[in-house]
């Protein structure tokens, strides 16, 4: 795809299930020209998320889903190419939710200004960006680790994952991981120090994890679900806390689960054991983002905290990237490169 036009993937279709390529359309159209007040970007990295998936249903949800033949969402960080506003200026660096294209515009309102000295200008769409606060944010606020505590976390090895272990662990609390497979459950326990690391893909799953937690579970940071879920519910602590950040293996489910509703069940545990499950938004603690920013790159520069990033080239190559994505095939903060940095 050449950069001398503009590169967009659109929503074509909603997705029943799990998505196909067919779901998008990759079109090429004139780079806009901005107008007074208005700033053009070039979009350098673009974030996959797996919320994602949910703005591509109609569905009932806590924001409007994309509409058929618009450019699918997300987090972006672009170099101003040509700025008439007042605020920003040609060749800044900034990050902005621009969605999956190559060039956008903005009036300013969004952006956010972006410093390359400071840190990787992809680290704005990971651990320094919406990830990394969703982590800091979830479990300080929702989970409230204390020393000596044991924390849970799905998806270890994932952007967010990665994040609050690593969080737990410099609060004083044990941290046990959950991954997919032995690459990232050698990642999880050796390069971010968790106490800890479970493979869900095991056929004893359950009992290892039993057996790492031999104290109970006193906060469980939910990413994923599904049979992961069952085998941490029953090891939950009374008075546990469990931040529900996000479902990932359901995501792609077209109708109800089969078998028996377990809903009663488990809202009479949660009931009778005081459990604290609370979903949550990220943009919920919006305030807290100033501080999240130097606390975090603080803990970075000390080697306290570490993140992996698993970056594709080619914003052409984005859909099929997010499929892999909710299919777990990702190992880190999944990131597409559109184009170099300059």
């Amino acid at each position: 795809m050449t950069m001398s036009t503009n590169t967009q993937v659109l929503l074509a279709a909603r997705p029943s299930g799990r998505p196909a390529p067919s779901d998008f359309r990759i079109v090429e159209t004139a780079i806009p020209e901005p107008a007074d007040g208005e700033i053009l970007l070039k979009i350098l990295y673009l974030s996959l998320d797996p919320y994602m998936r949910g703005r591509m249903s109609a569905g009932r949800s806590y924001a409007k889903p994309v509409d058929i033949g618009a450019v699918m969402e997300g987090g972006t960080v672009a170099r101003i190419v040509r700025s008439r506003h007042p605020d920003f200026s040609d060749g800044d660096f900034v990050l902005s939710h621009s969605g999956w294209q190559s060039y956008a515009l903005s009036r300013g309102a969004d952006l956010r200004k972006l410093d390359p000295s400071a840190a990787p200008l992809s680290t704005a769409l990971g651990i320094l960006g919406m990830p990394g606060f969703t982590a800091y944010a979830g479990l300080l606020t929702i989970g409230k680790p204390k020393p000596g505590e044991t924390v849970v976390v799905a998806a270890a090895s994932g952007a967010v994952g990665s994040a609050v272990g690593q969080i737990a662990r410099i609060k004083g609390a044990r941290a046990v991981g959950i991954a997919g497979g032995a690459d990232k459950c050698a990642f999880v326990r050796d390069v971010l120090g968790f106490d800890a690391v479970i493979d869900h893909r095991a056929p004893d799953f359950p009992a290892q994890l039993a057996a790492a937690c031999p104290n109970g579970i006193d906060v469980y940071f939910e990413n994923v679900g599904g049979h992961v879920f069952d085998a941490v519910f029953p090891l939950l602590n009374d008075f546990a806390r469990v931040p529900v950040c996000g479902l990932i293996a359901h995501y792609n489910q077209a109708g109800p689960q089969a078998g028996n509703d377990r809903l009663p069940g488990v809202m009479r545990e949660v009931l009778s054991r005081s459990l604290l499950i609370r979903g949550f938004i990220q943009r919920e603690f919006a305030d807290q983002r100033p501080a999240f920013y130097e606390q975090m790159a603080a803990w970075i520069a000390s080697g306290e905290v570490r993140y992996k990033e698993d970056m594709v080239d080619g914003i052409d190559n984005a859909p099929t990237a997010f499929i892999g994505l909710l299919d777990g095939r990702n190992f880190g903060k999944l990131v597409i490169r559109v184009a170099a940095d300059e």
